[in-house]
């Protein structure tokens, strides 16, 4: 029926015979099923790129530092918090720049040049060990390499946005944030399953491989790195719709400058500013929420290290499996719902889930008081100023003590005054962001796609996931310095600012967060 139509309204006449023309009816339909199951098996390689990608990054995670005090003992806890920036630092870097070559050439060549990265950043962090000085600073490039390599993100999402309709766009990032938060639950759960094997584990002497609890993660990140190279060259395709959903006729590399001369309507630069803002603020929000759990739990209920990683493994692994959930409902929303309001609403929930951290009334936390001498509260130096939290905690411990000190340090001179925050805040807080935070991430990705449209979205999808991997950078320092110096009201205030600047700048461009085709009038809203 719809080839019929096409051919009416072109006033086409027909030059089949009525059997060679159902013939030739039955081959586009056959063409167009297989181009739909090619287009969508392409995705789902990029389904499964996103997930090996979040795998390498939190396969790891919890054993870096003592496989980093285990290969060097020089290395403290302060280079630790480098080797943890490594990561976001190399996607930072790399995002932009694989996004612009995915723009000129097919997107197979980024994406198997990104991975080989990683399969090979794997390898050189399971030989770390071997050097006889500096280890520290081969693992900081071996984890800066593996950012590096995850900077394929804005090639996934760039190629997902090209490869779907404005109806199935949201449904898809959706998909793609849903894997992204299942990669990050599943890393440690495999990490987990390693530490059976042991510190020592088995040597592979003709290569020197030391296959144990800390290498066999990163063995396997790089196996699964191949395989996903062996995918895309077996299954990976390149395709292209509009915005209506229809197929590409062709994809020209070579000119992809006339190309975008073809596509009539200008990029609405200031929703993509606007855009990358709210997304900044959402990742930034989220970084500090990930890094304050720890020594927050430690300061106000007097957790020890092993019951506050234990316990806030618990609730992130709930919040991670929440956050899927949220992905596959905001599939449904965003089709009854405008996405602009459902951001609206996500933000919303951020902002009550901080607030709600916001210390009140009378009880206090228990106070470590073993490090003050003649009783008086020591005054802190202009280089305590800039001393990390984690070091407040593991610092205080007088030569002949031998059990771990616990509560809320007296260095920090606001635990002597500051409300104790219950732990039913403390939970409901991670409820209702849990909610918040997926909603805000899937919902800006799926906006900015549609503001970007039909034309080549590589460098600027690069630009967004640059964003992100920096508000992932400076989260973490943000909150170590006000939470250490400043306490948990003037941390959790700031960010609650945060989010009301974010809130007013989505009501200042509410109206411009539109669709390319619609804002140019190609198709309506």
């Amino acid at each position: 029926m719809a080839a019929d139509a096409g051919s009416a309204a072109e006033g086409r006449e027909p030059l089949l015979s009525p059997v060679e023309e159902n013939e030739s009816r039955y081959g586009d339909v056959v063409e167009a099923q297989q181009h739909f199951r090619s287009r969508w098996r392409s995705i789902r390689i990029m389904y499964l790129t996103m997930f090996l990608s979040s795998v390498g990054f939190s396969i790891v995670i919890m054993s870096i530092w003592p496989y980093l005090q285990k290969i060097d003992l020089t290395a403290d806890a302060s280079f630790l918090g480098w080797i943890i920036a490594s990561y976001s630092f190399g996607q930072m870097l790399a995002s932009p720049l694989f996004g612009l070559w995915s723009n000129y050439r097919p997107r197979r060549e980024p994406l198997v040049a990104s991975l080989s990265i990683s399969v090979a950043a794997n390898c050189l962090y399971a030989y770390v060990h071997l050097p006889t000085s500096h280890n520290k600073y081969y693992m900081l490039i071996a984890r800066t390499l593996l950012g590096f390599g995850a900077g394929n993100v804005a090639v996934v999402r760039s190629y997902i946005s090209g490869a779907t309709s404005l109806t199935e766009r949201t449904s898809a990032m959706a998909n793609t944030s849903a894997c992204q938060a299942m990669g990050f639950i599943l890393g440690p759960v495999f990490q987990t399953c390693f530490s059976l094997i042991g510190e020592k584990g088995v040597t592979w002497e003709i290569i020197d491989l030391q296959v144990n609890m800390y290498t066999a993660p990163v063995l396997l990140g790089a196996f699964l790195g191949i395989i996903n190279i062996i995918l895309i060259f077996a299954i990976f395709r390149e395709h292209q719709v509009d915005d209506m959903g229809k197929q590409c006729k062709s994809i020209n590399f070579e000119a992809e400058e006339n190309q975008e001369q073809d596509i009539q309507g200008n990029i609405d630069q200031v929703a993509v500013v606007a855009t990358n803002v709210l997304f900044f603020v959402t990742l930034f929000v989220f970084a500090v929420f990930e890094t304050i759990a720890t020594p927050l739990s430690m300061d106000m209920y007097s957790w020890t290290r092993k019951e506050a990683v234990f316990y806030n493994g618990i609730i992130l692994a709930a919040i991670g499996i929440e956050s899927v959930i949220v992905f596959m409902l905001v599939k449904v929303a965003s089709k009854k719902i405008d996405e602009r309001a459902i951001l609206l609403g996500g933000l919303l929930m951020v902002l009550v889930g901080f607030f709600i951290l916001l210390p009140w009334g009378k009880q206090l936390p228990n106070i470590q008081w073993e490090d003050i001498k003649n009783n008086s509260i020591p005054r802190i130096t202009f280089s305590e100023m800039f001393t990390p939290f984690w070091k407040l905690h593991t610092a205080q411990l007088p030569s002949n003590h031998t059990a771990e000190l616990t509560g809320c340090p007296v260095v920090q001179s606001w635990c002597l005054y500051t409300p104790l925050i219950h732990l039913a805040q403390y939970i409901t807080s991670d409820i209702v962001i849990g909610l918040g935070y997926p909603v805000c991430h899937v919902i800006s990705y799926a906006l900015y796609s549609k503001i970007l449209g039909p034309k080549p979205q590589g460098v600027y999808m690069g630009w967004l996931t640059t964003t992100g991997s920096g508000a992932r950078i400076l989260g973490p320092l943000f909150v170590s310095q006000i939470y250490t110096h400043l306490g948990p009201r003037w941390a959790f205030s700031l960010i609650c600012g945060a989010v009301v600047f974010s809130l007013l700048l989505l009501e200042a461009v509410y109206k411009r967060l539109i669709a390319f085709s619609v804002r140019n009038r190609i198709m309506q809203e």
